[in-house]
C-alpha cells in the first residue's frame, strides 16, 4: 500500500542556503523542497537565489540552472520543457502546475516549489506515481471494438464525432488534477481521481469504440466514481486548461440515462 502524505509545512526545517552569484542585481530567491527518504531526517527548504539575467523565463529553467550550477543534488522530473510531457508537474507557489509552463514573472517575492501534493516522496520534488498509472491501465485506455476494422481504410468519424473528445485528448497526464483532489487524499486507493476519469471519458466518448456500455458499468461504483463531490479543483489547477470534472459529470449523466 502506497502511504500518501503532504509535506506539512510545520514539519519542513529550514536548509541551506545559497546566495546570488556576486555582481548579480537582478535575482528572484527559490525555496525548494528537499526530502530523501533513504537518508533519514526531516524535509527541508534550501533556499537557492539565482541571477535572472543568466536564466530563462520559466520555473523550469530555474531548476535546470540550480541543478547545473549551483547544487548537482537537487532531483526533480523534466523531459519535453513544452507542456507536452507532463514529466515537470510540480506545486508552485501554491499551485499545482508545469514547471516549463510558469513564468518566474508572474510570482511575486520567493517562489516556494513542493513536490505534488498528498503523495509519497522519492526524493526532492519526484514523487511516485505507481498507483495513478495501475489506475489508468484499470480502465484500459485504448480502442476496444467487436466489428472487424475496414479492410481499406481507418475507422472513420463525422466532423461532429470528432468534435466531441475536445477537452479530453490533450491532457498529458501530470496529474496536477488528480494531487489537487480533496476525494483522492482521502480515498486515493479506491477513488479513480479526475485525470484517470478524464481519460476514461475520452474513450466512452469516441464513437469508434464499441465498449462505452461496458467501461460506464465499470465505473458504476460508489468509490471509483463518486467520489467526486465537483469541488473543481481539478479544473482550476489544470495547466492545459481542460474540465475533468465537466467529464465526470457527462460520466455520472450517462450513467443515470443507461438506468432510466
Amino acid at each position: 500500500m502506497v502511504e500518501f502524505t503532504l509535506p506539512a509545512k510545520s514539519r519542513v526545517q529550514a536548509g541551506r542556503s545559497h546566495p546570488a552569484p556576486a555582481g548579480a542585481t537582478n535575482v528572484k530567491t527559490f525555496r525548494i523542497y528537499r526530502f530523501d527518504p533513504d537518508a533519514g531526517g526531516n524535509p527541508r527548504l534550501d533556499t537557492y537565489v539565482v541571477d535572472l539575467d543568466e536564466c530563462g523565463p520559466m520555473v523550469l529553467d530555474a531548476l535546470i540552472k540550480i541543478k547545473n550550477e549551483i547544487d548537482s543534488t537537487l532531483t526533480f522530473r523534466r523531459s519535453c520543457r513544452e507542456g507536452i510531457c507532463g514529466s515537470c508537474s510540480m506545486n508552485i507557489a501554491g499551485t499545482n502546475t508545469l514547471a516549463c509552463l510558469k513564468p518566474i514573472a508572474e510570482v511575486a517575492g520567493t517562489i516556494d516549489i513542493y513536490p505534488l501534493p498528498h503523495m509519497a516522496v522519492i526524493k526532492d520534488l519526484v514523487v511516485d506515481l505507481n498507483m495513478p498509472y495501475a489506475q489508468l491501465a484499470s480502465i484500459e485506455p485504448w480502442m476496444q471494438t467487436q466489428t472487424p476494422p475496414p479492410p481499406d481504410r481507418e475507422r472513420l468519424q463525422s466532423p461532429e464525432e470528432r468534435v466531441a473528445l475536445d477537452g479530453l485528448w490533450e491532457c498529458i497526464l501530470c496529474f496536477c488534477c488528480q494531487t489537487s483532489c480533496p476525494s483522492y487524499w482521502w480515498n486515493g486507493e479506491r477513488f479513480l481521481g479526475p485525470a484517470i476519469l478524464l481519460q476514461a471519458a475520452r474513450w466512452i466518448e469516441d464513437s469508434r469504440d464499441e465498449f462505452a456500455g461496458e467501461r460506464l458499468d465499470a465505473l458504476d461504483d460508489p468509490f471509483k466514481l463518486y467520489r467526486c463531490h465537483t469541488i473543481l479543483n481539478c479544473t482550476s489547477t489544470c495547466p492545459k486548461g481542460l474540465n475533468p470534472a465537466k467529464a465526470i459529470a457527462s460520466i455520472k449523466e450517462k450513467l443515470v440515462e443507461r438506468k432510466f
